[in-house]
C-alpha cells in the first residue's frame, strides 16, 4: 500500500462503514472499530507526599515550580511510598477531552447517468445520488458553563451533523459556532450539563524540554493519553498547514487526534493537536514529530469567532520578495543577513505610516526572525487587527526599529490605486453569497464614465477574475499580480453571462 503524504492532519474519517486515516490529499486506508469504547472519569485524588524521601521530593518540587513560569513543567505527583504517576492530573484533565463523530452527506452525479438510455437499461434511479461520509476527531471543553468546545477546523469542515461524545459516555449533538481555516482552528458548543473545562495556559512560557501530554482519539479507539516534552516552540515552514506557530512536540500523536489536548503537567492547556510528521506517511506510524495550536493563539481565534463570527486579519499593506545573496549584495548588505525585501507600499497603508520606503529589508517583528517573505506573511497573519507590531528594518548601512499597526484589509480600493489604467474604478471584494456559489475575483463596484478605466471598457457590475492568464481570486491577488505593473495588461472578465479580455492602456 502506498504511504500518505508527509503531513497528516490528524483525524480519522469512514466512507461506507470503513476507516479511512485522512492526510491532507484526503487518501484513506484502513478499518473503523464498531464503536468508541465508553470511558469514565475517576472519582479519587492521589494523597500529598508526606513522609521520608517522598516529602522532600515534593518540597524540591514545589520550590522548582515556583521558580519557573506557570507553563513549566513540574514533577509527576507521588503519594506516599508510590512512583511518580500522572493519573491525579489526569483525573482533572481527562473528563474535558471529548470524541467528535462528524457526518456528511453529498450529492454525486455520474456524467453516464445524463443518458436516459443507460440510466433505463442499468436501472440507475433519476437525479443526483446521496454519498454518505464519516470522520472522528477529538476536542476540548474550555467553557463549562456554555458548552464551548475547541477542535480542528479539518475535523468539522463541511459536515452535516456534529456529535460529541463526553467522558462519561453521554452523546450529545453539537452546534457549530465558526472556524478559521488559516489556523485550522473550529469552535462547536455542545448543550449538556456538569461539564468539565480545561484552563488555558500562557503557551508563550512554553521552552523546549517541558514535559506535556496529549489527550485524543486516535484512530476512533478512545480517549488515549501519551506523554513527551515541548522538541521545538514557534515551528513553521511545515508545506500545506496555512498560518503557523507550531508546538512540536514527541508526545505520540496519530490520525483521530486532531482538535484534541496537548497540556503540561499542571493540567493547563497549552495546545491543540493538529498534525504529525512521517517521512514514510502517516500509515508508517508516529515517529515523534507531533504539531500543536498554541494555547494562545486559540484563545485569540475563538474570541473573534464569538465577536464577529470570522477571524479579522491584519496587514501591513506591503508587497514583499525574499532576501537573497545575490540581492543582498546589491543593497550593501552582509550576504549572510536573511528578511524580505519591501518592494511595494501601499497608499494609507500601516506601512506607509510606519515610515516603510521600497527597498527597506524587514528582518524581524515583535523579537521573531524574519527569514523571508513567506515567514513574515505568516506572522502578519497571526497578529489580530490593531495589533501593534514592532519591526527590525535594514536601510542601506542603518538598523532602524519602527512601530506599525496592522489593520484589516480594505474591501474596496480605488482602481487607480492597483494601477493607473484602472483609474475612474472603484473595486472590491465579491460579496459572500457569490462566493458562496463558487464565484471568486474582484467586483469593479463603479466605474467613472469620463475616467480611464471607462474608456478601456470597464463597467459597473463587471467581474475581474484573471490579469494575464493569471487567476485572480480576491482583492489582495489582483494587488499582487500588479505590484510590479506590467507593460501590456489584460484583464479576463465576466459580464452578465458573457466572458471575455479586456486590454487596458
Amino acid at each position: 500500500m502506498r504511504p500518505l503524504p508527509l503531513i497528516a492532519c490528524l483525524f480519522t474519517a469512514a466512507v461506507g462503514g470503513g476507516l479511512a486515516v485522512h492526510a491532507l490529499d484526503g487518501r484513506a486506508a484502513g478499518d473503523r472499530p464498531a464503536s468508541a469504547p465508553d470511558t469514565r472519569a475517576l472519582d479519587a485524588q492521589a494523597a500529598a507526599a508526606t513522609s521520608g524521601a517522598n516529602r522532600l521530593m515534593a518540597a524540591a518540587a514545589a520550590a522548582a515550580e515556583a521558580a519557573v513560569p506557570s507553563a513549566q513543567a513540574a514533577l509527576p505527583a507521588m503519594a506516599a511510598g508510590a512512583a511518580p504517576s500522572l493519573a491525579p492530573m489526569l483525573e482533572g484533565v481527562t473528563p474535558a477531552v471529548v470524541n467528535i463523530y462528524t457526518r456528511q452527506v453529498v450529492e454525486v452525479q455520474s456524467p453516464l447517468a445524463a443518458d436516459p438510455l443507460f440510466r433505463r437499461f442499468f436501472g440507475i434511479p433519476d437525479g443526483p445520488q446521496r454519498r454518505e461520509s464519516q470522520s472522528l476527531g477529538s476536542g476540548v471543553i474550555v467553557d463549562a458553563e456554555r458548552g464551548y468546545v475547541l477542535t480542528n477546523h479539518h475535523v468539522v469542515d463541511n459536515a452535516t451533523e456534529v456529535s460529541v461524545q463526553l467522558h462519561d459516555g453521554r452523546t450529545v449533538e453539537a452546534e457549530f459556532i465558526g472556524s478559521d481555516p488559516g489556523t485550522d482552528v473550529a469552535l462547536i458548543r455542545i448543550p449538556a450539563e456538569n461539564l468539565r473545562a480545561l484552563p488555558l495556559a500562557n503557551s508563550q512560557g512554553l521552552r523546549v524540554g517541558d514535559f506535556v501530554v496529549a489527550v485524543g482519539n486516535p484512530f476512533g479507539l478512545g480517549q488515549t493519553v501519551t506523554s513527551g516534552i515541548v522538541s521545538a516552540v514557534g515551528r513553521s515552514g511545515l508545506t500545506g498547514l496555512g498560518f503557523q506557530d507550531f508546538i512540536q512536540t514527541d508526545a505520540s500523536i496519530n490520525p483521530g487526534n486532531s482538535g484534541g489536548a496537548l497540556v503540561n503537567l499542571r493540567g493547563e492547556l497549552v495546545g491543540i493537536n493538529t498534525a504529525s510528521f512521517n517521512p514514510r506517511g502517516s500509515a508508517a506510524g508516529n515517529i515523534g514529530l507531533g504539531f500543536a495550536i498554541p494555547a494562545n493563539l486559540a484563545r485569540e481565534v475563538m474570541r473573534q469567532l464569538l465577536v464577529y463570527g470570522e477571524v479579522k486579519r491584519g496587514s501591513l499593506g506591503l508587497e514583499l520578495a525574499d532576501l537573497t545573496p545575490r540581492f543582498a549584495q546589491e543593497l550593501g548588505l552582509d550576504a549572510r543577513v536573511r528578511g524580505a525585501i519591501v518592494t511595494r507600499v501601499y497608499r494609507n497603508s500601516p506601512g506607509e505610516a510606519a515610515g516603510l520606503r521600497p527597498g527597506d529589508v524587514i528582518t524581524g517583528i515583535n523579537g521573531q526572525r524574519v527569514d523571508g517573505a513567506q515567514p513574515l506573511r505568516n506572522a502578519e497573519g497571526l497578529l489580530p487587527i490593531n495589533q501593534p507590531a514592532t519591526l527590525d528594518v535594514r536601510r542601506g548601512g542603518q538598523s532602524l526599529r519602527l512601530q506599525a499597526t496592522l489593520r484589516e484589509p480594505p474591501k474596496q480600493l480605488p482602481g487607480s490605486d492597483i494601477d493607473p489604467r484602472l483609474a475612474g474604478a472603484t473595486l472590491g471584494e465579491m460579496a459572500d453569497r457569490f462566493r458562496d456559489a463558487g464565484l471568486v475575483g474582484v467586483a469593479v463596484a463603479d466605474v467613472d464614465p469620463r475616467s480611464r478605466a471607462a474608456q478601456n471598457g470597464l463597467r459597473a457590475g463587471d467581474r475581474i477574475f484573471g490579469v494575464n492568464g493569471r487567476r485572480v481570486d480576491n482583492l489582495a491577488a489582483l494587488r499582487s499580480a500588479l505590484a510590479q505593473p506590467p507593460p501590456r495588461l489584460v484583464v479576463r472578465v465576466q459580464r452578465g453571462a458573457q466572458q471575455g479580455d479586456l486590454e487596458l492602456r
